[in-house]
């Protein structure tokens, strides 16, 4: 069964994307990326808008790319697929209820889901490089904590590891 990850923002060009490439990276670490599919939209965003410079450059330095992002707007059927909603703010998660019916009980802000004191991620936006380095540690320490909660909670395990083939014994002198 794939599960199914949404991070909900603004305007889809910093925080969600930043969360969504952080959760890309924990379920590859964890060998998890079969089993559950994340990505990312805004509330009020013009689609097809790449990552914000900063928001790309803050990423690289963790060594996540950003650079083939593209924006989304929250659509109905995406949250009706979803099993996990996080939103940035309480705002977000409040729209996203409201909006969406029968949403509410999926939709949590990340840092409730984290289980750290109820907080909104504020929106770098139009911030310097520095900004968005804090906002993209806080994503990070956040997504890690609220995906550590998903696997527990849904009892997610690794997929099997590919073993190499056993190579063929060989016979002194090359024979077979």
């Amino acid at each position: 069964m794939m599960h199914r990850i949404l991070f909900v923002c603004t305007g889809n060009t910093c925080r969600s994307p930043m969360a969504e490439a952080v959760a890309r990276r924990y379920l590859t670490e964890r060998g998890l990326r079969e089993s559950v599919e994340v990505f990312s939209r805004g509330i009020a965003a013009a689609s097809g808008q790449p990552a914000s410079d900063n928001a790309i450059l803050a990423m690289g330095e963790q060594g996540l790319n950003l650079d083939s992002h593209r924006s989304g707007f929250l659509m109905a059927e995406e949250v009706a697929r979803a099993d996990l909603i996080l939103t940035m703010t309480r705002r977000h998660k409040d729209l996203v209820a409201t909006l969406y019916g029968g949403a509410a009980e999926k939709v949590f802000t990340l840092a409730e889901y984290a289980g750290m004191p109820d907080g909104d991620i504020a929106d770098p936006f139009g911030g310097d490089l520095e900004t968005y380095r804090r906002c993209s540690q806080t994503i990070s320490e956040m997504v890690d904590q609220a995906l550590d909660r998903f696997v527990a909670e849904t009892g997610l395990a690794p997929a099997p590891a590919m073993e190499a083939p056993e190579a063929e014994p060989t016979l002194p002198g090359g024979e077979e």
